[in-house]
């Protein structure tokens, strides 16, 4: 099986780099298991052999999808969805909630397929994942980070990362340019922000990092299309110095300030 270099494939294939990846999702009875790239299905012979209740997975290549319907034909429990995960219908994957979400992500697809799981964030009890070490290290970045942006706010709105570990470009075949990084993520106990203002949220932090090395005040202006008096009419309600770029800012910082914006971005804040 020759790994497609189109869709970024590089395979695990360190028995135990995935192991610790399975156990850290702690799978127990009657879980719900949603597997996203399972590719030769190194993980999904580990999450089978639990005694969950249900496990979907999702796979874009159909050689791999066709090699895993006979790998589990006869487990009433699997189900293997061909095609692209960022594109499809999950109604059905989270129908049964909440799910715990592991895989092996494609490198060049991690982020996308990071921000379709945020908009599923309520169905989903943890989450397992494998990136590019780049991009986790942007994922999980705090405020003053070096790597803090944008996809640390958009995800750390959504899921608390609970831990983290590195794998060596070494455990995959091929041998990828860069090490790779499991995170272990959990959706918030309580949600930052009430449903009725996830827009408006969205909007203003998206306003935000729309031009990184511009000052805010430039870049909320030039995103959201308001009029600079209003803008510096909300910032000063919200203790938000205009001066600053958004990498300064906190998540919390991030909130307030979309709710002082609500009036005059006209979006509903519940």
């Amino acid at each position: 099986m020759r790994p497609s270099k189109s869709r970024g494939q590089n395979f695990l294939v360190q028995p135990a780099i995935a192991n610790r990846i399975v156990a850290s999702a702690a799978l127990g009875a009657g879980d719900n298991v949603l597997e996203i790239g399972p590719g030769l299905g190194v993980l999904s012979e580990r999450i089978a052999a639990h005694p969950i209740a249900r496990f979907t997975m999702f796979e874009i290549d159909p050689r791999l999808s066709e090699r895993l319907a006979k790998r589990f034909d006869g487990d009433r429990r699997t189900r293997i969805v061909m095609g692209d995960f960022i594109e499809a219908d999950l109604a059905d994957a989270f129908a049964q909630g909440p799910v715990k979400v592991i895989g092996n992500l494609p490198f060049n697809a991690g982020g996308a397929i990071l921000r379709r799981l945020c908009e599923c964030s309520r169905a989903i009890e943890k989450i397992v994942l494998m990136f590019q070490r780049e991009v986790a290290q942007r994922i999980r970045a705090r405020t003053g980070d070096p790597s803090y942006g944008a996809l640390s706010v958009f995800t750390q709105l959504y899921f608390e990362v609970e831990s983290h570990f590195r794998v060596g470009a070494g455990n995959f075949y091929p041998r990828p340019k860069v090490d790779a990084e499991v995170l272990i993520m959990r959706p918030w106990s309580q949600s930052r922000f009430s449903s009725g203002c996830e827009a408006l949220v969205l909007r203003t932090v998206r306003a935000a990092f729309s031009a990184p090395r511009k000052t805010l005040r430039n870049a909320l202006g030039r995103a959201l299309e308001i009029g600079a008096a209003k803008i510096e009419d909300a910032a000063g309600r919200a203790a938000i110095d205009l001066a600053k770029r958004a990498e300064t800012l906190s998540i919390d910082d991030l909130i307030r300030l979309a709710r002082e914006l609500s009036a005059d971005l006209k979006i509903a804040d519940a």
